[in-house]
């Protein structure tokens, strides 16, 4: 969205990561692997206990977040990741999945009556045969495709230049614009994390969790903690 601007237009395809979590405590050091390697912050306690029966639910409701636009699902998408990576919520029931539609500002009349809708669980099922289509890939994966149909595939979990190289074989443009600093970066994107920061402010090394932090000094940005780091976000008055 930063490198290749208005070249790149992105589409959400709700794979399924799992009907049912069949071993939850396995996927502890799965996280906090992953979580090593990208510098995301997580708290895998939420496997200890009540942990999430399925990824379904969130899907569909992601589905059901779409019907009030693209902005909207994006807004969803982000609480619902946050929720379950972040802040421990168990996101597999409507009223939970209703809660983080308010969090993302959606309208939650139209929100709950899109969720019960079977158009929309029609949408889903339309996304599990696109994702099954590509021959039960790991998921999450990125597929780069050109106007003209050409495609490269990467997997999520590839190095972010391999990202780049991805879109490059299929004709993307790179941006002539600049990257955003760090105010303007929380003000596109909303809550990030330092790794994001670092990656969308194109600033290497410890530069963006030193910058985040003097904004934080000066009260312009706010901390969330994360129990294997934090989340960051423009400060309103309510932080100072």
């Amino acid at each position: 969205m930063v490198e290749f601007g208005n070249d790149l237009e992105i589409t959400y395809v709700m794979g399924g990561l799992a009907r049912e979590f069949e071993d939850p405590a396995a996927l502890v050091m799965r996280w906090l692997e992953d979580a090593a390697g990208s510098g995301m912050p997580v708290d895998p306690r939420i496997w200890d206990g009540a942990a999430p029966r399925s990824s379904y639910p969130a899907c569909i409701a992601y589905r059901a977040a779409a019907e009030q636009g693209r902005d909207a699902a994006e807004r969803y998408l982000r609480a619902l990741r946050e929720g379950f990576m972040c802040h421990r919520r168990k996101l597999d029931g409507p009223e939970a999945l209703m809660e983080e539609a308010r969090r993302a500002g959606l309208d939650g009349a139209r929100f709950r009556i899109d969720l019960e809708s079977n158009a929309i669980l029609e949408a889903f099922g339309a996304d599990l045969e696109e994702t099954r289509s590509l021959g039960d890939p790991a998921l999450p994966v990125l597929r780069f495709m050109s106007e003209d149909g050409e495609d490269a595939r990467v997997a999520s979990s590839e190095e972010y230049e391999e990202w780049g190289a991805a879109a490059l074989a299929v004709g993307g443009t790179p941006s002539s614009e600049p990257p955003p600093d760090v105010p303007g970066a929380l003000r596109r994107f909303g809550r990030m994390a330092t790794a994001e920061l670092a990656a969308v402010c194109d600033l290497p090394g410890p530069r963006a969790g030193a910058e985040v932090w003097r904004l934080a000094s000066e009260w312009r940005a706010a901390r969330v903690p994360v129990l294997f780091g934090e989340l960051w976000e423009a400060a309103g008055p309510a932080h100072r």
